[in-house]
């Protein structure tokens, strides 16, 4: 056995470490949910202006699914009741370095309750093509090609 398989095992987290430091990457999801009537679920937060897709962060050790499900429930009082599907992958660099958007569609679900706790001002279903005024661009874009077909811009 060589040296460096020796120190691998003692290496490996802090080799981790460094690489979190220099890369900064964080993952964030985001869900397309629509009700029987083909309207869109979005949240409109305390902490921010305009209507989002729900979403948020993934938290250490949880996977992407695992995210946006959690996310569901916790902003919009929604319980998946499929396994999400992966409709696209984006950048958000452009507001902030290093970061990365998954976005699901979740086609089967129940009504649940929400645990917000605050961070939620209002939830709503809207026609995609009557969509509030302040719903931001990114949010458009998302719901015209996660229902249109268009094709995925990767730049969220």
């Amino acid at each position: 056995m060589t040296w460096r398989r020796r120190i691998e095992p003692f290496a490996r987290p802090l080799i981790y470490a460094v690489f979190r430091m220099r890369r900064g990457l964080t993952l964030g999801v985001r869900a397309v949910v629509t009700d029987e009537a083909g309207k869109v679920l979005l949240v409109e937060h305390t902490y921010l202006k305009g209507w989002y897709l729900p979403g948020g962060g993934v938290e250490r050790g949880e996977t992407a699914e695992t995210a946006v499900v959690r996310e569901l429930r916790e902003e919009a009082g929604v319980r998946a009741l499929s396994r999400p599907r992966l409709v696209s992958a984006h950048s958000n660099e452009a507001l902030h370095p290093g970061d990365h958007v998954l976005l699901y569609r979740v086609d089967a679900w129940e009504p649940c309750a929400s645990d917000a706790a605050g961070e939620i001002l209002a939830v709503g279903w809207f026609a995609p093509d009557a969509l509030p005024e302040s719903t931001t661009p990114a949010t458009r874009r998302r719901i015209a090609e996660a229902l249109a077909g268009q094709e995925p811009d990767v730049m969220w």
